[in-house]
């Protein structure tokens, strides 16, 4: 474990590195500066020094529409004195092998161990906090004792740590997505980032509020809108299937696997579009995905919601910025 940074000067700034980043929807939200369906999301006072993925579309995309600061690297193998320090450590560790619809395999993979890669990260740079998304079935998983485990981890090398179940659609997202957020603060520091309020629980916002303007869109005018599956009808397993949306509620949660829920129109005879997906995990209409659909798809529904990012975001920057009026 390296020498924990001093706290007595904090900067009104503050530096992020992100891990297991994918085309960047918890990076975004964290940045700030993006609109959405008319919405402005100010400029927040993060810079991220470094972000890291393993997927070479996905880090195609993040360069492209967020910036260069990612490389393509497998984390699995990466040894955390190459990863820069920072005083805030984000992630979404891989989460297919947590998930009800997924194989289930915990952290009996190597891919379900690799939140350890965040944990070695938190033993040698000590950053003052930690954000980390994963699926919110990772509190199930054998009795609870998956989830013990890492939140031990983190204890072990100097955290305190609070876990945060979130619906996404209380925040105003337009998509039922329920996700846990494991947040971890050094514990020389004072206080824990409060947990942030809901806005819309009692009136979420539909699926139908968020894609109605694109009904009338079959061509590339909203990038992505003219890419979609062609299938009809889909098999049944694991609890997922076909689903026509309701128009007057939150679309169901949108999935990376193009093949687990296939999400129909509330109205139109197909299914949703790339772009329709994008509007639903609140991405903004610049933000544009270039591979192919299934591609396309499996990076959008991997991603965090931006504006759920940044409701976490925002909750955080007030945590870290009462300790720095009180130094």
């Amino acid at each position: 474990m390296t020498k924990r940074p001093t706290t007595s000067k904090l900067p009104m700034r503050y530096t992020i590195t992100s891990l297991f980043s994918g085309c960047g929807g918890l990076d975004l939200g964290f940045i700030g500066g993006f609109e959405y369906k008319g919405e402005r999301f100010r400029r927040l006072p993060f810079d991220i020094v470094g972000a890291f993925d393993n997927d070479q579309k996905s880090v195609h995309t993040y360069a492209n529409m967020i910036g260069d600061h990612i490389l393509m690297k497998d984390l699995a193998t990466t040894n955390p004195s190459e990863i820069p320090p920072a005083d805030i450590l984000i992630g979404g560790f891989p989460c297919q092998d947590f998930s009800s619809c997924g194989p289930k395999r915990g952290l009996r993979s190597s891919r379900g161990r690799l939140y350890e890669v965040m944990v070695d990260y938190l033993s040698h740079h000590q950053p003052m906090t930690m954000i980390a998304e994963n699926v919110r079935h990772l509190a199930k998983m054998h009795g609870g004792t998956v989830l013990k485990t890492i939140l031990e981890a983190i204890r072990q090398v100097g955290y305190r740590v609070e876990v945060w179940s979130l619906n996404a659609a209380d925040f105003g997202v337009p998509q039922t997505r329920k996700r846990l957020f494991i947040v971890a603060v050094r514990e020389d520091l004072p206080g824990f980032p409060a947990q942030p309020l809901s806005s819309h629980a009692d009136s979420p916002n539909s699926i139908e509020w968020a894609i109605r303007d694109l009904e009338k869109i079959t061509d590339e005018s909203i990038p992505n809108q003219s890419q979609y599956f062609l299938a009809s009808t889909a098999k049944r397993g694991n609890g997922q299937g076909d689903e026509k949306s309701r128009r007057d509620l939150p679309g169901y949660t949108v999935r990376a696997n193009a093949k687990s829920r296939i999400q129909f129109h509330y109205v139109l005879p197909r299914r949703l579009t790339v772009r329709e997906c994008a509007r639903l995990q609140t991405f903004p209409d610049s933000f544009v995905f270039e591979h192919s659909a299934t591609s396309n798809i499996m990076q959008i529904g991997n991603a965090v919601p931006p504006v759920l990012a940044y409701r976490v975001a925002q909750t955080v920057k007030r945590y870290l910025d009462s300790i720095h009026k009180n130094r």
